[in-house]
């Protein structure tokens, strides 16, 4: 270890995000010593308004964030670190991580909150659209898009379920597959019976305005006027590779596997949020914060009574 050691931690929490906060939060108000440390590059921040919050309805996730700092001060127990763990490893029973800055962290349990990483699809002017006028959450951003016309883009398996699903928000709906559908012929019938158009023409670009989408241009067609749209998938995976480095696996989805209150099958290492369900919403991720946080406080508390000697 380096002079640049810290002491060691309780729990140490990789990741920023509600998830990671809230658990920092609870863990604090129970007196552990705990580090979070963050990148500083949550998925949200495409995201003009975060919705479905109680109480911070309609405000912008990186808003959601500094207040949580700035309450998170009153912890002294509490710090909060801008840097990026590359290095993560398990040594006599304590969880060594090494940072990107060259810091190196020991602590008694570890919680990993990094979430999931986008890749969207290559349509040339996508990125200029997801998060402000194209979405993948409807319980997100599907009120403020309700009744408008609407662009579907994705293929495969969950293609179907999640027309029915934007069908909720919007009667008028064009379904863009960028290739041949992958719909049988029942429910290609369900479609048409419905006035839901499945358009498998190549797209060629989406043309917006500050962000406002306007057409999608298709090969071989015309352009299609769309006002918003939502995505089947983003092509999330992981944002971390920390959990596969201490012996966690991913599941068929791309999860890491968990257990109840987020424990995995390494003895002290809790995985929450995203990285855990794919796709959690900024209220799931605190709650699964709140929750991990007081599962690691009993289990600390449970060892450290064993551990004290008394007088």
């Amino acid at each position: 270890m380096n002079s640049q050691t810290r002491n060691i931690q309780d729990v140490a929490i990789i990741g920023g995000g509600p998830g990671g906060l809230s658990a920092a939060l609870v863990l604090g108000r129970a007196l552990r010593k705990v580090t979070v440390i963050d990148e500083g590059k949550p998925r949200s921040r495409v995201t003009v308004k975060a919705h479905g919050f109680l109480t911070r309805d309609g405000v912008h996730p990186s808003e959601i964030r500094e207040v949580a700092h700035e309450q998170m001060k009153a912890y002294e127990n509490v710090q909060v670190v801008k840097d990026t763990v590359e290095i993560a490893e398990k040594i006599d029973g304590l969880f060594s991580l090494r940072t990107r800055k060259g810091e190196e962290f020991l602590s008694r349990r570890l919680i990993v909150a990094t979430g999931m990483k986008d890749h969207l699809p290559k349509i040339t002017g996508m990125e200029k659209v997801y998060g402000k006028t194209v979405f993948h959450c409807p319980y997100c951003d599907g009120w403020e898009r309700k009744g408008e016309p609407l662009a579907i883009f994705g293929n495969g398996k969950g293609l179907m379920p999640f027309i029915k699903t934007i069908y909720n928000w919007s009667r008028d709906l064009i379904v863009f597959t960028n290739g041949p559908a992958a719909l049988i012929d029942e429910e290609k019938r369900q479609l048409k019976q419905r006035g839901i158009d499945v358009m498998e023409e190549p797209i060629l670009a989406i043309e917006s305005t500050n962000g406002q989408m306007e057409q999608i241009l298709l090969k071989d067609r015309g352009p299609v006027k769309r006002t918003s749209g939502f995505m089947v998938t983003t092509g999330e995976t992981q944002a971390s590779a920390i959990p596969s480095m201490l012996g966690v696996p991913l599941d068929e989805r791309g999860q890491y596997e968990t257990r109840e209150h987020g424990q995995t099958s390494i003895n002290g290492l809790f995985i929450i949020g995203d990285a855990k369900n794919t796709f959690t919403s900024i209220v799931g991720a605190a709650s699964q914060g709140y929750e991990a946080g007081v599962a690691l406080n009993h289990d600390l508390a449970a060892q450290d009574w064993e551990n004290e000697k008394p007088v």
